[in-house]
């Protein structure tokens, strides 16, 4: 099956369209209104540098949800310890900055300097948000993500010390279930997220979910300060 390559417009084929390995399209930028159409079809970009952008919807689709995160024993115990502090929004640009460096046995990062600049103008939109932790004064660990209606599309996570962004993610899906939210998108299968409760479904499945957590209105503008100010009110 040919690759759709996306033309000026907004546009994108039907998921169903997509290759055995998830490939959709290619081609088009990496504008907000794309990426934001992009995410409310179940569809993502990743490409590596010196590549054209991709964009993909893979099937199965893995999936974390709010009620059913798996926190171990040994990370309750570390997380009772209080030696790392979470927050919200306070430092997005970093956060993806730490994303970026490549990991061990990789050469390179699939987070180019154009996704970097993208991702960050969703920021300043309010649709982007990163969960930091920190040490001290340390920033440890931390993940980020696009949020629409009542779904949260994780991109990447980084941990400079051990068990950093398992808290993150721990923490995020706090937040979300307190404010209703459906589910976490974990878009390929990994160990990691595997072992906190994330798990395929149909991409059939994903995308009437994600339709259904899209007629919520979404939660815009920095976590850390809408956070901040309802504590403010309660405390009030």
């Amino acid at each position: 099956m040919p690759v759709y390559r996306l033309p000026e417009a907004v546009l994108f084929p039907p998921v169903d369209r997509a290759t055995k390995s998830g490939l959709l399209a290619v081609g088009g930028d990496l504008s907000p209104e794309r990426l934001l159409a992009a995410y409310r079809e179940g569809i993502f970009p990743w490409y590596g540098a010196g590549e054209p952008i991709l964009w993909w919807s893979p099937d199965p689709r893995f999936v974390l949800f709010p009620d059913e995160l798996h926190v171990s024993r040994s990370m309750r115990q570390f997380l009772k310890k209080g030696t790392v502090r979470i927050t919200f929004d306070r430092a997005f640009q970093d956060v993806i900055s730490f994303c970026r460096r490549p990991r061990p046995g990789q050469d390179g990062t699939w987070i180019t300097r154009e996704m970097r600049e993208a991702y960050c103008v969703l920021h300043d939109l309010g649709y982007a948000h990163s969960v930091e932790v920190w040490q001290g004064t340390k920033l440890a660990g931390g993940l980020y993500g696009v949020s629409l209606g009542r779904a949260f599309f994780g991109e990447s996570m980084f941990s400079a010390t051990p068990n950093a962004s398992k808290a993150a993610l721990i923490a995020l899906v706090e937040h979300l279930r307190k404010r209703g939210f459906d589910l976490i998108d974990c878009q390929v299968e990994t160990a990691h997220l595997a072992g906190l409760g994330a798990r395929p479904i149909p991409r059939r499945t994903f995308c009437s979910l994600l339709r259904r957590s899209l007629d919520h209105e979404t939660l815009c503008g920095n976590w850390g300060e809408k956070l901040a100010e309802k504590k403010e009110n309660q405390s009030g």
